[in-house]
């Protein structure tokens, strides 16, 4: 009976260990699972992450591509700026010279010390004319050339300068924690420090929070408004709602995180309708293009819109908008900063065509006052030529008569040239015979 007991007790023990390490193993077995789900979870937002980084190395390699491309061809524009306007300088160069040396050559012998004077006054003003018009060439070149050395020190921070508005952007997500007010206040500092950062200036190439009334009296403000050359302008809308994406991006749960990017999808939606009912690019008054500019101003929130909604862009375009992102808006912005530089580059040829037409006509006046020089000198001329004649030709010649009061007794200290007394004498003989 004893040894039932133990063998009782024993198998009871058994039982028991049993029972209590089937609980533990499967305690064990169920956190492995957890750990293993958050691990995939990891895993896969590891692996957004590193697309969505992939994504935007190469857009910003094809932005790379495109901004030397544009600077290869103003490289180019500026070489052949610059030969035509050597070849007008020398070209001009040979004619004034030419036409200097045949007057001065010709009207050189008959100059007085006065008439040197005068041409001294006449050449001055031109001189310092064709003085300023070869600084203003000068310039003009030293200015393209510092603009492309500018434009690809521009190139190379484009890509870091992306970076750190990325990196700004997702901080200060964090920080807005679904505020709608601080979320729109905010995304207008971004957009207005692009701006900055574009080389655009501010009042000149573009305005902020510049407000206009439509033909029915309706009062529009749009965050941004970029001029472009030929009266055009170019709108940039920054108020798209980003509360969805920062309960997307704070949520842990999958489901809820899958239910804040369908919001964020329709958040995106209904803006771009919201925008397409403004019809900005109408207006009479901005003269606007054909589209309007969406920024959103997180990296992040954009690429989620790319990722999982791949018909968003083509029925935006198609309402007349683009979605933009800090990294697209920035090159867009530069690519108009530097049609503004060749635009000005463009406006100081026409100012060097005009100047150079007003040199032209300047010179042609004063070829005229060297022909009238000449003929001035040539009446100088003829009248030293009758005032000669009087006084040594003729009976009764001025120099004649003055020696003979001479001759009577006249008292004198001085004596006229013996050459004009023997050609008074040699004309008054040949008129005797």
């Amino acid at each position: 009976m004893l040894v039932l007991y133990i063998i009782l007790a024993f198998s009871l023990g058994i039982l028991v260990s049993w029972y209590l390490a089937t609980n533990r193993w499967q305690l064990q077995n169920k956190t492995l699972h957890l750990k293993l789900e958050q691990s995939e979870q990891q895993l896969e937002e590891t692996k957004s992450v590193l697309e969505q980084a992939k994504t935007q190395e190469l857009q910003l390699n094809t932005q790379l591509a495109k901004l030397e491309t544009i600077n290869t061809n103003l490289a180019t524009q500026l070489a052949e700026q610059k030969e035509e306007v050597n070849k007008i300088e020398d070209k001009l160069s040979i004619q004034f010279k030419n036409l200097a040396n045949d007057l001065l050559e010709e009207k050189s012998k008959k100059f007085t010390d006065q008439n040197k004077v005068n041409l001294e006054t006449l050449l001055k003003p031109l001189g310092e004319r064709i003085q300023s018009f070869e600084k203003q060439i000068e310039q003009t070149n030293k200015e393209g050339l510092e603009r492309n050395v500018a434009l690809r020190t521009e190139i190379s921070r484009l890509y870091t300068l992306n970076m750190q508005i990325t990196k700004e952007a997702e901080n200060l997500a964090k920080a807005i924690k679904g505020d709608t007010k601080i979320q729109g206040n905010w995304g207008e500092f971004i957009l207005e420090s692009i701006l900055e950062k574009s080389g655009l200036i501010k009042d000149r190439e573009y305005q902020i929070q510049a407000s206009f009334v439509t033909e029915d009296g309706k009062r529009y403000q749009p965050d941004v408004i970029i001029k472009l050359p030929a009266a055009k302008h170019l709108i940039i809308d920054a108020k798209v709602s980003l509360i969805n994406y920062e309960q997307f991006f704070n949520t842990e749960e999958s489901e809820e995180k899958l239910a804040q990017l369908k919001k964020h999808l329709v958040s995106v939606r209904k803006h771009i309708d919201s925008l397409s009912e403004k019809n900005y690019q109408t207006q009479y008054s901005l003269q606007g293009l054909d589209f309007v500019l969406m920024f959103i101003p997180i990296e992040p929130a954009f690429s989620l819109v790319v990722q999982h909604d791949s018909t968003i862009f083509s029925e935006a375009y198609e309402k007349n908008i683009i979605i933009v992102s800090p990294s697209t808006l920035i090159a867009t912005l530069r690519t108009i900063s530097n049609i503004w530089r060749q635009e000005y580059q463009n406006q100081n040829a026409l100012e060097i065509a005009h100047q150079s037409g007003a040199l032209y006509d300047k010179f042609v006046g004063f070829i005229e006052d060297l022909k009238q020089v000449g003929r001035q000198l040539d009446l100088t001329q003829k009248s030293y030529v009758e005032a000669m004649k009087k006084l040594y030709d003729g009976k009764g010649n001025l120099v004649k008569r003055v020696e003979n009061i001479k001759s009577l007794g006249a008292r004198t200290t001085k004596a006229i040239d013996q050459q004009l007394l023997d050609r008074a004498d040699v004309k008054q003989i040949k008129q005797d015979l």
